[in-house]
């Protein structure tokens, strides 16, 4: 047994200092070379950070676009999804829930019509972007609470839509409300 001890002793000390110190700096002297500095891309409108890029809020006007649900209350310090499977009664209730407050908000909709990523919450809570199926679809309850033309704000959605190479087209919500509002 003793002549187990001293090399396991060592062994743990190693990799305590790899993994516990070294990896994490390495990690961390990475970040600070990612946009943002590894603290986050802050969104400025009229010079004050109003929020991150990356990370979705919360309007509560229905005169904004509205971002997917959040399970966490779009709380960043504890992102996580819900961990509910499609047959679970609980998580069942909670999306016809979103269905019935998303139809009362957005009369004239066809339930069918609906984007799953407007009633389900992502995996982690905390998801910034929509399909621009999913903005589109916010446009005209919009535009009656502004009272602008549909056509603006389609072609805006439009404008805020990003295509990156690989992955699906999105729209960050944040951006386009910042836009929304500084349109006149």
């Amino acid at each position: 047994m003793k002549k187990y001890l001293l090399p396991s002793i060592k062994l743990t000390v190693a990799l305590l200092l790899l993994l516990a110190v070294v990896y994490p700096l390495l990690i961390a002297g990475i970040a600070k070379l990612a946009p943002g500095a590894g603290d986050g891309v802050k969104v400025y409108k009229n010079g004050k950070a109003v929020g991150y890029e990356n990370i979705a809020q919360a309007f509560s006007s229905d005169a904004y676009f509205q971002p997917r649900p959040s399970a966490v209350g779009y709380n960043a310090a504890g992102s996580g999804g819900s961990n509910k499977g499609p047959t679970n009664p609980e998580f069942l209730k909670t999306v016809q829930d979103r269905i019935d407050t998303f139809m009362a908000h957005n009369p004239g909709v066809n339930k069918a019509d609906i984007p799953a990523e407007l009633v389900t919450a992502s995996g982690s809570g905390l998801d910034p972007d929509l399909s621009p199926e999913g903005a589109n679809i916010q446009v005209k309850r919009i535009a009656a609470l502004r009272h602008m033309p549909e056509q603006k704000l389609t072609d805006l959605v439009a404008a805020h839509t990003e295509k990156p190479v690989l992955g699906p087209t999105k729209v960050n919500v944040l951006k386009l409300n910042i836009a929304l509002d500084e349109l006149k």
